[in-house]
């Protein structure tokens, strides 16, 4: 009988997504040594950004914590027009292109490219590159076997997505039995969750911090919240000051979005996705304090995970600046000078220094996920 060994075999191991992404590329070099890294971009449909998501090339990566429009790409904007790959094979093509992405591509060696547009049942979600340091490498034969391997790593992407989506989909049709309980709108998921990702992004180099990482603190702070579903409405929607007693009954939503999360995630079989504990964190501690004096479990400092530091900050900034039955709505103004009365007490110093770095684009979140009649 004849031994075969299944070059893949690892796939089937509890990896990361990154980690079955090296695995896919080190079979790629088996056959194709040129092939020096392989990329995902994903798409959010609602701001139109491609953000860089995940790569297979260690520490070479030029592209880290980048986004950029898609209408500012219009070499790519093509490849989705026509739904088609792209061969490269000699990227002094765009020498001099204006275009930051094309600009740290070169400066980085890149020879030559090879690019698939990405497809979830017709719905675009993304760009996946193939890149080499040779030119003219990517021929019709190399093509034909590298388009098997793009399916293959493409297919695990929309698994995790897919995966990821069910949960927040779970966690949403739960949410919506509480829809008109809760006084926070969607607008206000929409803006905080992208100045948590402002922040994270602002925090990566300091803190070691790679795409999938953002993606995920993004994808994830939306749900921060969940355990409001188990508090009663005369609490909930209380349009005065709570007591002493519904004030402690309040705080009980850290930790019922812990136990619900972690339902939910049994029941759909999803405890396997990775970075959950990010997800864990953020509904748990996003009410901690710096200096201690938070709930539910009075942990301080770094000891809060960073997920959570970061959802803090991007949280209270965005109440402060919205309307509320019990208040209007700050400006910008008056909110940051209360954001840095917080910083280094209640709220993480380098968070809320993230964030008021990233001004105008906390401006721009502000204008496009204004609140409308609907919320």
């Amino acid at each position: 009988m004849t031994q075969h060994r299944d070059v893949l075999e690892q796939l089937n191991d509890q990896l990361s997504l990154r980690e079955k992404l090296v695995v896919a590329h080190r079979s790629v070099s088996d056959q194709f040594p040129f092939i020096a890294r392989i990329a995902i971009a994903i798409y959010d449909p609602e701001t139109s950004l491609l953000k860089t998501y995940l790569h297979s090339s260690g520490e070479d990566n030029p592209l880290e914590n980048y986004q950029a429009l898609l209408d500012d790409a219009p070499s790519l904007k093509k490849i989705l027009e026509k739904g088609l790959p792209r061969v490269v094979n000699n990227l002094l093509t765009f020498e001099d292109s204006n275009h930051e992405h094309a600009k740290r591509i070169g400066r980085q060696g890149y020879a030559a490219s090879y690019t698939l547009p990405m497809f979830n049942e017709g719905q675009f979600i993304g760009f996946m590159f193939f890149n080499s340091y040779e030119e003219g490498v990517f021929t019709e034969s190399v093509l034909s076997q590298i388009d098997l391997y793009g399916h293959i790593i493409s297919l695990m992407v929309i698994n995790e997505l897919s995966a990821i989506n069910t949960l927040k989909a779970a966690v949403k049709t739960a949410g919506s039995v509480t829809h008109y309980r809760d006084p926070e709108t969607g607008s206000h998921l929409d803006r905080m969750s992208r100045y948590s990702r402002l922040i994270a992004r602002e925090l990566a180099s300091e803190y070691d911090l790679d795409d999938t990482y953002i993606e995920h603190v993004f994808m994830f702070s939306p749900l921060h919240d969940i355990g409001k579903i188990g508090i009663p409405d005369n609490i909930l929607l209380k349009p005065d000051s709570l007591d002493k007693a519904e004030k402690n009954i309040m705080k009980t939503h850290a930790r019922k979005g812990r136990v619900m999360i972690d339902e939910l995630l049994e029941n759909f079989g999803l405890e396997n996705i990775k970075y959950v504990d990010v997800l864990r964190n953020i509904a748990e501690f996003h009410h901690e304090a710096v200096n201690g004096t938070g709930y539910p479990t009075g942990k301080k400092g770094e000891d809060i995970p960073l997920e959570a530091r970061i959802v803090a900050v991007a949280d209270v900034f965005d109440a402060l600046t919205s309307e509320r039955s019990y208040k209007d709505a700050w400006d910008n103004k008056r909110a940051i000078k209360t954001l840095k009365q917080l910083s280094g007490e209640v709220l993480d110093r380098d968070c809320v220094d993230a964030l008021l770095k990233n001004i105008e684009q906390v401006e721009q979140i502000q204008q496009q996920f204004s609140e409308n009649a609907y919320g």
